[in-house]
């Protein structure tokens, strides 16, 4: 089962964009935004997690996607671009919102597994994402470089839950 975030992506970034892409203040809201989710579900799973891999993963979703979004403030901020919601950021936004209260209502067992599963899918859409649109429509040589360079640790992110997908199964 697909959560409802990957399918907001999915259909929200992907054909919308095929043509024209989108701006660069649109790709800063969506950069901010994917970040924020991620951050926010790791900051569900440390508090309900009682499994340690979990925990370390969830700490680790928000230091990096953390500092990710502090770059990409920064980035923005030394631009003079002002971030510009699009249809992309805020379908993000309420799907993100829609996974945490699907989270909230697991507890254990259950809600490890749900959560590493969202976090494989999310971040494999995410690096979909990033080289089908976000990379190629980027204008902004910092703004690209910033993506680029991100983009090696959402790789990692998606291998570390896919293992860890892996030792949950068993």
């Amino acid at each position: 089962m697909k959560p409802v975030l990957l399918a907001a992506l999915a259909s929200a970034l992907l054909p919308v964009y095929a043509q024209q892409g989108p701006s660069d203040p649109q790709i800063a809201a969506i950069v901010v935004t994917a970040n924020q989710v991620d951050i926010d579900a790791g900051k569900l799973a440390k508090s309900k997690s009682k499994n340690k891999e979990v925990d370390q993963f969830a700490q680790q979703m928000i230091t990096d996607h953390g500092a990710v979004n502090k770059q990409a403030v920064a980035l923005v901020t030394k631009l003079k671009v002002k971030p510009e919601a699009s249809e992309t950021s805020n379908s993000l936004k309420k799907g993100g919102e829609e996974n945490i209260a699907k989270l909230k209502k697991l507890k254990g067992a259950d809600f490890d597994k749900a959560y590493v599963d969202h976090e494989v899918d999310y971040h494999q859409a995410v690096l979909d994402a990033i080289d089908k649109t976000l990379i190629p429509s980027a204008r902004n040589a910092d703004l690209k470089e910033l993506i680029v360079k991100v983009r090696p640790a959402i790789a990692t992110h998606l291998d570390h839950a896919k293992h860890l997908q892996a030792s949950l199964g068993k």
